[in-house]
């Protein structure tokens, strides 16, 4: 089932569950290809991007590795030769902005709907962004899934189980908006409302 505006209003949703980067922070995956690139690294994108990664990726992104047994794992990976600063600069040059007024329209919705944030992030990347944001980002939701603390990322049809469960959500009435067609998926054979995005647009101005 996938929602679709009437009247420019959310009928029949009670829940909002926003992904992060790409939906409300600006992303451009293609920045930190080329900081690699500038590093040596040429064969980055076969290690990671927006809908692909090596599995030691996605250990970092459920928290399963440390900052620096990530760097040591890309050295190794990549054969590359650059500090620990290095790496974590590059990884963090695909990080952009957060638009004030969709932070704005955030708080306005939370006061009708139920917001929750569901992330495939990583520690280099979360420490980051908590700085470029400035505010108390979090309050905003009612409960917030960052894959390095939740344990759990997208497509993995058991994060979006548990959020379900742990907030007693009806997926009929809850809507999840993403940017990646393969999360879209898996939120959608479940049973739950999706809204699949480009990439920074202003999808939540729109509400």
């Amino acid at each position: 089932m996938y929602f679709c505006f009437m009247n420019d209003s959310l009928i029949g949703i009670k829940n909002i569950i926003f992904d992060l980067g790409g939906v409300i922070l600006n992303l451009d995956y293609s920045k930190t290809i080329d900081a690699f690139k500038e590093l040596g690294v040429e064969n980055f994108e076969s290690i990671f991007s927006q809908f692909k990664q090596s599995d030691f990726s996605n250990e970092f992104e459920i928290g399963k590795l440390s900052e620096m047994e990530f760097y040591k794992e890309t050295i190794a990976v990549t054969k590359g030769i650059f500090s620990f600063e290095e790496h974590k600069i590059a990884w963090n040059a695909m990080l952009l902005d957060l638009p004030q007024e969709r932070l704005s329209k955030l708080v306005q919705l939370s006061k009708n709907y139920n917001l929750f944030l569901y992330s495939n992030t990583n520690e280099t990347h979360y420490n980051e962004f908590i700085v470029k944001v400035k505010s108390d980002f979090n309050s905003v939701f009612k409960k917030t899934y960052y894959s390095h603390q939740f344990g759990e990322r997208k497509p993995n049809k058991s994060g979006f189980i548990k959020i379900l469960q742990e907030n007693n959500l009806s997926p009929s009435e809850t809507l999840f908006v993403d940017d990646s067609v393969q999360h879209i998926n898996s939120a959608h054979k479940l049973g739950i409302l999706t809204k699949l995005v480009s990439t920074n647009d202003d999808f939540i101005l729109e509400l």
